[in-house]
């Protein structure tokens, strides 16, 4: 049957206009089941904790479950690469921190490209880590801990939490722009015992297993590791201020697999940007040492980039590797 030329114009436009319903749909209804954020890590960590945090958050904000799966292997490699096959429905989130951009130096062989490969949805915050010092070491500030480092030269241990872990980069990066000899020691069952014990004296740590101690003086917080100080150490000198240019930060975020809808990831975007206004999540998340920096998912995405970049510097340079 050949149809009228004008009517067959009229049901085409109608087909056209089809596939933008559902999308509109899916923002609407969205979410209409259980949403799934993979976390890359253990639970009990601090990444683990941030995206607890915003899934309780997004439950009451959406009035669906938001469901933390912790898939941990390989530097959070496994975890990543989970959420890049999933499907693209909005219905898997995965939890990307620092530690994603270093891997995409410290491992060549990766299945995956954490720019190319994920949507971007939301920047969380972050944060400083503190350099922290066994009280024995003779010195009270960076520079006189530099003085004493390059007076024994080789002598003093570096403590980390593994081998391409962010205290470890974040060490190496000092070492390489002061001139010092640090032993670096990795140690995946925790740092601090060995701080505390001695058997190293200094590390590069969070300020989540450091704080109390400082408080107590059973650490010595050297500075901050970012450029300005910290409100949550705010007696504590940025690092910046005696080796001008150094600035570390921790961060986090959610992504989605690539080809998640646009109207999705601009929905959870809106929804964790006004979590991270809440005065109650901003004061848990500080506990932490995360300070909220909310942005769009193109900002997030070119941050992601930068600091991709950044890292992958230190990390040729320092020739470091993992096991």
């Amino acid at each position: 049957m050949k149809l009228p030329r004008r009517k067959f114009l009229r049901l085409a436009a109608g087909a056209a206009t089809l596939p933008a319903l559902p999308r509109a749909t899916w923002a609407q209804s969205y979410p209409a089941r259980p949403v799934r954020i993979i976390v890359p890590f253990p639970p009990g960590q601090a990444t683990d904790t941030v995206a607890r945090l915003i899934g309780q958050s997004l439950s009451e904000r959406l009035s669906q479950g938001f469901v933390i799966e912790n898939r941990t292997g390989a530097g959070g490699n496994i975890g990543t690469e989970a959420a890049v096959h999933a499907p693209p429905d909005g219905y898997t989130l995965v939890q990307n921190g620092l530690s994603a951009a270093f891997n995409a130096t410290l491992y060549p062989k990766l299945n995956f490209d954490l720019v190319k490969d994920l949507a971007p949805v939301a920047s969380i915050g972050g944060g400083p880590y503190v350099i922290v010092i066994n009280p024995s070491v003779p010195a009270n500030t960076v520079p006189e801990f530099i003085a004493y480092a390059k007076a024994n030269p080789g002598k003093l241990n570096m403590g980390s939490s593994g081998n391409g872990s962010v205290s470890h980069v974040f060490g190496e990066l000092f070492k390489m722009m002061t001139g010092i000899e640090l032993v670096h020691v990795p140690n995946r069952g925790g740092y601090i015992n060995d701080l505390l014990g001695g058997q190293t004296q200094v590390v590069f740590g969070t300020l989540a297993s450091s704080a109390a101690l400082i408080d107590a003086g059973k650490l010595r917080a050297l500075a901050v590791t970012t450029a300005a100080r910290s409100a949550a150490l705010p007696n504590v000198p940025a690092i910046g201020e005696s080796v001008p240019g150094y600035d570390g930060s921790q961060w986090y975020g959610f992504c989605a697999p690539r080809s998640t809808p646009a109207a999705i990831v601009d929905k959870l975007n809106g929804e964790i940007n006004a979590a991270l206004g809440d005065p109650k999540l901003k004061a848990r998340l500080a506990e932490l040492g995360v300070d909220p920096a909310p942005m769009t998912p193109a900002g997030f995405g070119k941050f992601m980039a930068d600091e991709i970049e950044k890292w992958a510097k230190v990390i040729r340079t320092a020739k470091l590797k993992v096991e």
